[in-house]
């Protein structure tokens, strides 16, 4: 059966295309970011040694201490680089946070909660609200981990389809949505427990009491969602559905639907969700009647919701919990559980794709250690401090400087978590001492490096949704990706990066008890 031909204005990109493959050749040269993590805690080492022995020491404006740089080969202190390995692991704030919320996501996902819901969601779309409806989902699937881009993607593809659009824009439009709006998210996910964690960690350098909770940037993501959804609407609406109208489909792509992903619900699952929302609804209510009381142990020692507070402090097992309880709910109303022994099994199932995380946090957690305890974080955080200071820096300038770092840094590592520990250990701490709250610089990171991972070529996902467009035009090649994908991004990181701006100037907090600016 004959096939359409690529044209032209697809593959040839020219400097473009020549800047993504120089990106992709860089990034295929760095290591795995397990041996990246385990190479700098070396190098910090090193480094300790050698600004040790050259007297480097810099000012805390906040404490007015002098901190000098540690030489982490004195005997003393590789005594306890030696002792700290197993302690440095274990009290990584990261991994606490993101297993306990795993636990339960995991049994949300695996009792097909998530599933059906994005799947009666794109199901019931109009043809004139598709668009919206596809990058709604997208950004919101991000609940369901990296099991959404299984979903939403070839969802998209087929709910464009049957509205009579061109299923490849479909596709990219669930794949922006998806990737791109990872960040934004109605409800507390693994994301913000891991990110928590690692802007924790980093806010230590300066300030050993502080805490980033995974609600840092609650408010901030939820409305996220909307203005990434704008985004990607205007852009479809506008520029790819015309290009879409230059896409020849295969004559034979109308075979190819799975009706898995295309059937409606059962009334089993329509049931299901019926219960689940119910019991998502009665965990509110409890949740509400046992902090109402102003003696709550879920209220501070002053009867508040500080980051002291029962709520606040245990809010990553309260959010596992009910994802936990919701998706027991939903799969026993569904026949997906049907004996409490298979619980266990779901839970082992929903964390066994986040193993490798697990295996990063490890070469992440002691280098982090390593760095803090070298002194070579707050050194460079007041220097760099010290440098903005002196050129009269505003801190917009210092918050487009750090946007502009990230999105060019998720160009070569995708990795959110493996990005933010590299990145938070200087930012956070720098910034906080420029005035600049560690959830401020959290939202910061979280727009610069979503918007700008949809066309990078060292994204695993980037082949997948090749994989799928390639469902409906065989041919299809990165550049016919490339031509779809980069209008969505340019698009997302202005819109989303303007608004970030505008929510900062004026200075709406990020989430519960997440202020913008820094008072030590």
């Amino acid at each position: 059966m004959a096939k359409s031909t690529t044209t032209a204005s697809e593959d040839d990109l020219g400097p473009l295309m020549r800047a993504l493959v120089i990106i992709e050749k860089l990034g295929n040269k760095l290591p795995h970011p397990f041996w990246l993590f385990l190479g700098l805690a070396v190098i910090v080492m090193f480094v300790s040694a050698i600004c040790a022995a050259a007297g480097v020491s810099a000012v805390n404006p906040a404490s007015g201490e002098t901190v000098a740089v540690s030489n982490l080969f004195s005997t003393e202190n590789l005594r306890a680089v030696v002792g700290g390995v197993v302690t440095n692991y274990v009290e990584f704030p990261a991994l606490g946070l993101v297993l306990v919320v795993l636990f339960g996501v995991a049994v949300a996902e695996r009792s097909g909660l998530f599933a059906v819901v994005m799947r009666g969601a794109l199901r019931s779309a109009s043809p004139r609200w598709v668009t919206a409806v596809v990058a709604l989902v997208g950004t919101a699937s991000s609940m369901a981990s990296d099991a959404s881009y299984m979903i939403v993607i070839p969802l998209g593809g087929m709910a464009f389809k049957a509205v009579g659009r061109n299923p490849v824009i479909g596709c990219a439009v669930a794949y922006a949505a998806t990737a791109g709006g990872y960040s934004a998210a109605p409800f507390v996910n693994s994301l913000d427990a891991i990110l928590g964690g690692l802007t924790t960690s980093a806010a230590h350098i300066v300030d050993d009491s502080y805490a980033v909770t995974p609600v840092a940037n609650l408010y901030w993501n939820f409305v996220s969602m909307f203005v990434v959804t704008l985004a990607i609407t205007l852009v479809t609406e506008l520029v790819l559905n015309k290009r879409g109208d230059q896409i020849e489909l295969d004559a034979d792509e109308q075979d190819q639907d799975d009706e898995e992903f295309t059937r409606s619900a059962t009334p089993q699952e329509k049931r299901g969700m019926w219960i689940a929302l119910a019991t998502l609804i009665g965990c509110f209510v409890l949740l509400t009647a046992l902090a109402w009381p102003s003696g709550s142990f879920l209220r501070d020692a002053e009867g508040g919701f500080s980051t002291d507070s029962g709520l606040m402090a245990g809010i990553a097992a309260i959010v596992g919990f009910g994802f936990f309880l919701v998706g027991i709910a939903y799969g026993v109303a569904v026949g997906e559980i049907k004996k409490a022994s298979e619980i266990p099994e779901m839970v082992a199932d929903g964390v066994r794709p986040f193993v490798p995380v697990l295996v990063l946090f490890f070469a992440a957690s002691q280098f982090l250690a390593l760095f803090s305890e070298s002194n070579l974080g707050q050194v460079i955080a007041i220097k760099g401090a010290e440098f903005f200071d002196s050129i009269n820096a505003s801190k917009f300038v210092i918050l487009l400087g750090g946007f502009l770092l990230v999105a060019v840094g998720a160009l070569i590592i995708t990795s959110g978590s493996g990005l933010w520990t590299l990145l938070s250990s200087v930012l956070v701490p720098m910034f906080m001492l420029l005035g600049i709250s560690p959830e401020t610089t959290q939202a910061m990171y979280r727009v610069g490096d979503s918007t700008t991972n949809i066309v990078s070529p060292m994204s695993p996902y980037f082949v997948l949704i090749l994989g799928f467009i390639q469902r409906y035009k065989s041919n299809a090649g990165i550049g016919t990706l490339l031509s779809l994908t980069i209008p969505l991004s340019i698009t997302m990181w202005v819109f989303w990066g303007a608004a970030f701006f505008l929510w900062w100037a004026l200075g709406i907090p990020w989430g519960p008890n997440a202020p913008i600016d820094y008072v030590p």
